[in-house]
């Protein structure tokens, strides 16, 4: 199973995520990426977040995790969603490190009928309405992109 860690970043009500082409869909997600070998999560997204949109970020607590249980072809993924916030910059794409077409701000209100990957919409509207952090959320519901 492979980790990914994300950082849930909040502005006027809004989430900063970024926005994918999978086939004929558009899908978000929080700005994260896989760690480097020996490279802790929190120092990955430090890292992840200054390659590919040029911000600085701190790292907050761990909001919550869950897996995406991948078809047979791929490994499964355990989402590890921190909370954080932007130190410096503003969120521009850099295509050198992302496959990302866009980055956006999307509000809290629509992050549950958003096509998210991994899909943790109404996961961030709940925790957002109750700060409670290190939630383990099991298995996430996922429909695939080919």
């Amino acid at each position: 199973m492979k980790v990914r860690p994300a950082l849930l970043i909040q502005r006027d009500n809004q989430i900063l995520v970024m926005q994918y082409r999978y086939g004929e869909e558009d899908v978000y997600a929080l700005p994260g990426g896989n760690p480097d070998r020996g490279e802790t999560l929190d120092i990955a997204l430090i890292r992840e977040l200054q390659e590919e949109l040029g911000i600085d970020v701190e790292v907050g607590p761990l909001a919550f995790a869950g897996e995406v249980m991948l078809p047979q072809a791929k490994e499964d993924v355990l989402h590890m969603v921190f909370t954080g916030e932007i130190t410096d910059g503003e969120p521009v794409l850099n295509p050198e490190h992302t496959t990302a077409l866009a980055v956006v701000w999307k509000p809290v209100s629509e992050l549950d009928s958003l096509n998210m990957y991994p899909n943790v919409g109404r996961q961030i509207q709940r925790w957002l309405n109750t700060r409670n952090s290190l939630e383990y959320i099991g298995k996430i519901s996922q429909q695939f992109f080919g």
